[in-house]
């Protein structure tokens, strides 16, 4: 497969931009899911792998929260904020849910 130097260009600042606000870390059978928000006192993440219970978020440094899930291939997401169903501004994919808004998307390996 051939690419271009600008679609490597785009895909590595666009990565490096997105990363900076809300990114991935997978270790083995676990998925981090990295948020960040320099505003929030409360971060809560429900994703459709237990039918959107409702997880607090972990603050794991001045501005950035964790929660850890299990890796599965794709399932998706959202934030509550402050009490305020929040996406992150970057999701790499999202999808329309079922009350007209949208969901955050997670596909393994992409």
């Amino acid at each position: 497969m051939k690419y271009s130097i600008v679609s490597i260009i785009l895909a590595a600042s666009c990565l490096s931009a997105c990363a900076e606000h809300h990114s991935y870390q997978l270790n083995g059978e676990s998925l981090t899911i990295l948020y960040e928000n320099k505003d929030a006192n409360e971060v809560i993440f429900a994703c459709s792998l237990d039918r959107y219970l409702y997880h607090p978020a972990l603050k794991t440094k001045k501005n950035l929260w964790a929660v850890s899930v299990p890796a599965a291939g794709e399932f998706s997401y959202f934030y509550m904020v402050d009490g305020a169903v929040t996406l992150p501004e970057r999701c790499h994919f999202t999808e329309q849910d079922d009350f007209g808004s949208q969901n955050c998307l997670y596909v393994q390996g992409m």
